[in-house]
């Protein structure tokens, strides 16, 4: 993991390597899915879990990491929640640990979309298996898109797939209405393909072209992560690193830690050319973001990040470090 973007970077763990990630979600009928809560919260602090899930009538989403022993502990009671046998989880590791704490929250949705007739056990695209992608989205009958925020397809996305910009996955079924014609023609409609990060956003998306009437629709099983995983890179039509909402910021094939840092004033990604630009200031700015905030704000932030490099230096956790400034657009996106 790239270590110029915060202090914190290197003092965000007290558990020893190798440290197991699993991002994993799962769409099911959760009749009171409050009760959920206090039981996995309480299950994850016993084994030294940290990272975010959360839990919303329609099922479970999230990213956690720990020790291989409590991440298998804590998918096996996951499983045992009603429908969630199945459970789609993407193993990974990291160097040190990702998250600063551990977050169970209740939501409406495991992912935002904002269709509330939307279901994605009802009605969804057919998966196509990682190592059939390449044929798929190579084929010229077919368009690709990519259904992920516009600050993640900045940093990688396959060759040829169309970035719709959206800053939100909520963005997305305005941004397709609206495009629809441009993207399908008068004809006989293309296959349409599209991925996420780990599949989540593409069952909401895929459900929804469903519902506006395209039949040909297609989702990457396990998302980029999965293909990462799974396909050589001499044979990938990957292009760049993928964006993960936790501290290693981005992967690569194989799931190793990529080369990007991390802007802790608006979470967006730093790349080693955005960390020469006088822009960027470690902890405060980026070029992204140093026209959205005011010189007050850049203030606190130095000041924040000059206690965190204070309290590293004594070998401390400094309480900035629990300081999660997540975009708002980013909350119900992550891990997906």
């Amino acid at each position: 993991m790239a270590l110029w973007g915060s202090a914190m970077d290197t003092h965000c763990h007290d558990i020893e390597a190798p440290l197991r990630v699993a991002a994993l979600y799962r769409f099911a009928r959760f009749e009171d899915f409050a009760s959920l809560r206090e039981p996995l919260d309480r299950l994850c602090r016993e084994q030294g879990i940290r990272g975010t899930l959360l839990l919303a009538a329609e099922g479970i989403n999230g990213t956690i990491a720990g020790t291989p022993e409590g991440i298998d502990t804590v998918l096996a009671h996951i499983r045992a929640l009603p429908d969630c046998a199945d459970l789609d989880v993407k193993l990974s590791s990291a160097s040190v640990m990702p998250f600063h704490r551990m977050k169970v929250r209740l939501k409406r949705e495991i992912v935002t979309m904002g269709q509330p007739d939307i279901d994605p056990r009802a009605s969804v695209g057919t998966y196509v298996e990682a190592q059939d992608w390449n044929a798929l989205i190579s084929d010229p009958d077919t368009i690709v898109i990519d259904t992920r925020n516009d600050y993640e397809v900045a940093v990688g996305t396959f060759e040829g797939a169309i970035d719709p910009r959206t800053p939100s996955f909520r963005d997305f079924p305005e941004w397709f209405r609206q495009e629809r014609e441009r993207l399908l023609g008068a004809g006989k409609p293309p296959k349409v393909a599209m991925f996420c990060t780990g599949g989540i956003r593409c069952e909401k998306s895929t459900a929804f072209l469903k519902q506006e009437g395209i039949e040909d629709v297609f989702h990457l099983k396990g998302g980029i992560l999965k293909y990462l995983e799974t396909v050589p890179e001499e044979e990938s039509l990957w292009r760049g690193e993928c964006f993960v909402f936790d501290q290693r910021v981005t992967i690569g094939h194989g799931l190793v830690e990529g080369s990007y840092s991390l802007c802790h004033a608006c979470r967006r990604p730093v790349s080693r050319e955005d960390a020469a630009s006088p822009l960027y200031e470690a902890g405060v700015s980026c070029p992204a973001c140093h026209g959205e905030r005011t010189e007050e704000q850049r203030e606190s932030y130095r000041e924040r990040h000059r206690q965190e490099a204070l309290a590293a230096a004594r070998g401390e956790a400094h309480v900035g470090a629990h300081f999660d400034p997540v975009r708002p657009e980013q909350r119900d996106d992550r891990n997906a």
